[in-house]
């Protein structure tokens, strides 16, 4: 059975205006069981983690001053929400979201979190929206259990995954690939493993063309016993923080590839949803619903 993270803290009010659409986590589980995609018997509810999991990946000053909401105030700007403990809680949450559906991958194939994809997050700051990295806390929670040991983080957001390429920069068990719009935030990227920028105005043919060339010859050469996928759908043309120009449809085929991929290999794949922000609400939930579609008809 798909096992899918959500709770309801991850729908959290924002002013009025804010450009970050929270509203999604609300409205992309009705989506799904509306129909028929999911039951409730699909979806389990995250709780707070143990706070070893997170500091295996976050200095212990900065969870410190997240926890206790004494960010300075450039450290709040950049993470771009009002500072809250309803908020870190959220984030701490969805880390543990992605925790747990790490190991229900491990015991059917896939596993997804309805939020997650916070790949912004370094060591020690946060930053885009992301304050804590949740698939760098899921890699090494698996790895300290010895549940897996090579890791490939396949970051399809339309953004580079910054913090992630910081946060494994040094450690040639996590292979960290990036594939994002060049002239985009953030402004000043990371180096990850693999990084592929591409050109403004990108469309399916180009992108689809470079991702089946270039995964299987990574997936090959580093034989990964466990992938996280990031599938941000902000790489589609009504994006407005995206610059590329993918259809939904190239958009579901991107994600069908990277899931048939995995399922015909069989190697275990966790699903953090990441960005979105196309101003008609219901593009960003069709592109969203796509991934759990495809997941239940590729395995299930």
């Amino acid at each position: 059975m798909l096992q899918i993270a959500f709770h309801p803290i991850y729908k959290h009010p924002l002013p009025e205006r804010h450009r970050f659409p929270m509203l999604k986590y609300e409205l992309l589980p009705k989506q799904l069981l509306h129909e028929g995609t999911c039951t409730n018997a699909n979806f389990f509810e995250p709780e707070i983690p143990d706070d070893s999991h997170i500091l295996r990946v976050h200095t212990e000053a900065y969870y410190h001053d997240l926890l206790n909401l004494t960010l300075d105030a450039k450290a709040i700007r950049k993470i771009g929400f009002p500072l809250s403990d309803a908020l870190v809680k959220r984030e701490v949450m969805i880390a543990d979201g992605t925790i747990k559906a790490s190991e229900f991958a491990l015991k059917h194939g896939i596993a997804m979190n309805i939020a997650g994809g916070t790949h912004h997050a370094y060591t020690n700051r946060g930053e885009g929206f992301c304050m804590l990295n949740d698939q760098a806390i899921g890699a090494r929670y698996l790895q300290e259990r010895k549940l897996a040991t090579k890791i490939l983080i396949v970051d399809l957001d339309v953004h580079q995954g910054n913090g992630t390429a910081e946060i494994f920069q040094n450690d040639p068990s996590v292979f960290t690939f990036s594939m994002h719009g060049k002239s985009n935030y953030p402004f000043k990227k990371e180096a990850s493993d693999l990084d592929i920028a591409l050109e403004t105005n990108t469309t399916d043919d180009t992108y689809l063309t470079i991702l089946k060339e270039t995964l299987p010859k990574l997936v090959a050469s580093e034989k990964p016993d466990f992938i996280y996928y990031l599938c941000g759908v902000d790489v589609i043309a009504s994006d407005k923080l995206g610059k590329l120009a993918l259809t939904i449809a190239g958009c579901k085929e991107r994600d069908r590839f990277v899931l048939q991929t995995c399922h015909d290999l069989n190697i275990p794949v966790m699903c953090s949803m990441g960005g979105g922000y196309s101003p008609d609400i219901k593009t960003i939930i069709e592109a969203h619903a796509n991934t759990f579609r495809l997941a239940q008809h590729i395995y299930f």
